[in-house]
């Protein structure tokens, strides 16, 4: 990422003197540490601190990277990128004013690195040598790649474990962001589950993904703190007509029946919060389902061709549905054999998820295939982390979960260990706008 002392959402220091002759260490460390929040009170500090560099280079947007602001948050029905950094977040703090700095610090350092800038004023290499870098800068030299944030609440940001409104918005928690029930099968662990914050990094580099959430981390140090995190590889859904369906590790085509960016009436239907859907801050934005779900993959490696068709619904080969040719032919499930059975089984994945199944209930997916080395016991710790987007998960994700958790022939070779629900509030509009604003209004 290129180096500069200006971002999208802060104005750029007029000059780029160096002055740090005679400058004490504390006094460095001092302004270098400062957030976005106290930022336009030491904007000489900053201009004095840095000690050169391109600044007109600064307000260069590098090329592949997405835009920040708009209606809607990217990295939702931006097309898939290939590499996934997910980490949720606990609050620490109790003090409202200091979460919302945080937010505001957040948002302008996330506008910078998507397009392709470091994550401070200062950056990896600008500053004093007394003074720890605002960017951690393993990311330096390397091109945006399509970085994307998206950002989410969850439930206990609202009302925390012991019910306590630590900031005051627990009338705010919209209806939608209900609580996931236990669905069949569940062994879900709490210490890889849910969150206040979520923070989702998707790139084409799994680098620049990586330094996104590490700086933002580096940020909310006091704040915040990791609560866990997942890095995925291999996109297992496209958002895209232009992009090919890719395959999970069980060797399928995925997503192939998914929410696509071209979809304008089904997104308004299926993914965007609307007006009276809930509170006003929600207008616009989308809830989030992460579902950690480990794959048996060596038991499903030794199963025969025809029974992991039979599981899926589909060929493995080209994708398409049992009984068709092509991969986005509709599948006949009234379509029945030579032996009176249904061509794609009463327990096959493909007819418990699809829509027509679900009362038209579309989901958005994103999810990424995981490899976190072994279990301990002569096997890949392996699988998919599932991440769906939607209009309201009580109607959505809620309702097919718990058909496919109780009638899935595939639940023999899973297991979901962790989950999240998030409410991911529209896009920032401008670099006077930041995430959470209207929440916390």
């Amino acid at each position: 990422m290129t180096t500069g002392a200006a971002g999208d959402a802060m104005s750029e220091p007029s000059t780029a003197t160096p002055a740090t002759t005679g400058m004490s260490r504390r006094r460095a460390i001092t302004l270098a540490g400062v957030g976005v929040a106290g930022a336009a009170g030491v904007a000489a500090g900053v201009t004095a601190l840095v000690r050169g560099g391109d600044h007109a280079a600064a307000h260069e947007v590098a090329a592949g990277s997405v835009p920040f602001h708009g209606e809607h948050q990217a990295g939702i029905t931006t097309p898939a990128q290939d590499r996934l950094h997910f980490v949720a977040f606990d609050v620490i703090t109790k003090d409202r004013a200091k979460l919302v700095a945080l937010l505001q610090e957040w948002t302008a350092a996330a506008a910078r690195m998507t397009a392709g800038k470091d994550a401070g004023l200062i950056g990896a290499v600008n500053g004093v040598p007394e003074a720890p870098p605002d960017d951690t800068g393993e990311a330096l030299g390397l091109p945006p790649s399509q970085l994307t944030l998206t950002v989410g609440f969850g439930p206990t940001l609202f009302r925390d474990a012991q019910g306590n409104d630590r900031f005051g918005i627990a009338g705010k928690r919209p209806a939608a962001l209900a609580d996931l029930p236990h669905f069949a099968g569940d062994a879900l662990q709490p210490e890889i589950s849910g969150g206040d914050l979520c923070v989702q990094a998707c790139a084409n580099d799994p680098q620049v993904a990586v330094h996104a959430i590490r700086n933002l981390a580096r940020i909310g140090m006091g704040v915040v703190s990791v609560r866990w995190s997942q890095l995925g590889f291999g996109r297992t859904s496209s958002t895209s007509r232009d992009q090919a369906t890719p395959r999970n590790l069980f060797g399928f085509k995925d997503g192939t029946a998914n929410l696509k960016a071209e979809d304008a009436n089904l997104l308004r239907e299926q993914l965007w919060a609307q007006q009276g859907d809930g509170p006003d801050w929600m207008t616009g934005g989308s809830y989030l389902v992460t579902r950690k779900i480990r794959m048996q993959i060596e038991t499903w490696d030794r199963s025969s061709l025809a029974e992991q068709e039979q599981i899926i619904g589909r060929t493995k080969g080209s994708g398409a549905p049992l009984g068709r040719r092509d991969e986005f032919d509709e599948p006949d499930f009234a379509a029945k054999g030579d032996d009176g059975q249904p061509v794609i089984a009463e327990t096959s994945h493909v007819r418990l998820a699809h829509p027509s199944q679900n009362s038209g209930a579309h989901l958005l997916r994103r999810g990424y295939n995981f490899v976190d080395g072994s279990d301990g016991l002569g096997r890949l710790d392996a699988g998919l982390f599932f991440i769906a987007y939607q209009r309201d998960p009580r109607k959505q994700f809620v309702p097919i979960q718990t058909r496919l958790s109780r009638h899935d022939a595939m639940n023999e070779y899973l297991r979901h260990v962790s989950s999240g629900l998030f409410a991911c509030p529209p896009g920032v509009r401008d670099a006077a706008d930041w995430w959470g604003r209207a929440l916390f209004s």
